[in-house]
């Protein structure tokens, strides 16, 4: 769910605007926003949903630290829920500690051992409120310019994503974090032919090195990283093959009918499909009490 799902809307209109999507599901759906605070709001820019935008990472760190920013993931949390979304996509896991980069200002803004400890914070008081986490934007942005609008390709070298970058990831995976979100950066360093999110070996790093067994989830597809990469049905294939459980798209309709169609043709195997169903329904009935 986007802003322009929300506009104008009554807490009572987006209520029932949720309940009438579950309602025409068969199965208990996700339903998901990024509400991270400061930059990224969804939710809280709409002052009939929220009395204020809330504010980001590092204002409440500035505020009150680690506490101010406990309660505020609590409070944040409860506003979700009680209008039926069950899934946050964040925290934001980046390290970054350059007011320069593209990502600075939704990250915690320190280094990789104090953001590990945002993560813990945030994905523990998440987890009380019975609201999925998802971290991102694994496996890690560092300094890489937007991929919204353009191909991204991240030189450094594995070392320092290991010290560094990696430890925020690992950090939430320990805490309990349910999902992850991958990039589309092209992370040289492990594999230099396929930016992260359609990424074979950044899937297989997640599921064995960080033996990580929760949803692997791509950033939007439709964003120009990707779209400059293939096209948008080979994009939603690729997706599939690279090891993600859900597609994060604006194309819907036309990659959806692409990985059927390639699930027929023996392209992928029904395996593949069935495996990220089983960890969906998995997550679902597990992780958000009463969905299932």
């Amino acid at each position: 769910m986007f802003a322009r799902d929300f506009e104008g809307k009554t807490k009572e209109q987006v209520i029932s605007m949720l309940q009438e999507f579950q309602n025409n599901s068969k199965i208990a759906m996700i339903l998901g926003v990024d509400e991270e605070g400061g930059k990224v709001c969804r939710v809280s820019i709409n002052s009939n949903l929220s009395k204020y935008k809330f504010k980001s990472p590092q204002e409440l760190y500035k505020e009150g630290g680690f506490e101010r920013i406990y309660a505020d993931t609590i409070e944040k949390s409860k506003l979700l829920t009680s209008l039926g979304i069950n899934m946050n996509l964040a925290p934001v896991a980046d390290v970054s500690e350059n007011k320069s980069d593209y990502i600075y200002e939704r990250t915690f803004g320190k280094d990789a051992k104090e953001t590990s400890k945002y993560i813990q914070t945030v994905v523990t008081a998440m987890k009380s409120e019975n609201i999925a986490c998802t971290l991102k934007h694994f496996p890690g942005y560092g300094n890489n310019k937007d991929s919204h609008t353009d191909v991204t390709i991240d030189n450094r070298q594995i070392d320092e994503l290991e010290k560094s970058d990696f430890l925020p990831f690992k950090t939430g995976i320990e805490a309990g974090a349910q999902s992850i979100l991958v990039s589309h950066n092209i992370v040289n360093a492990i594999d230099s032919h396929f930016p992260a999110s359609l990424s074979i070996k950044v899937h297989s790093l997640l599921r064995e090195k960080f033996e990580f067994e929760g949803l692997i989830i791509t950033d939007d597809l439709a964003m120009n990283a990707t779209k400059k990469f293939a096209n948008v049905e080979e994009l939603a294939i690729m997706a599939v093959e690279a090891g993600n459980d859900l597609i994060i798209t604006s194309d819907f309709i036309k990659q959806r009918e692409a990985i059927i169609n390639a699930v027929k043709s023996n392209r992928i195997d029904e395996q593949i499909i069935n495996r990220a169903v089983i960890r969906i329904l998995a997550y679902k009935y597990y992780i958000i009490p009463g969905l299932l």
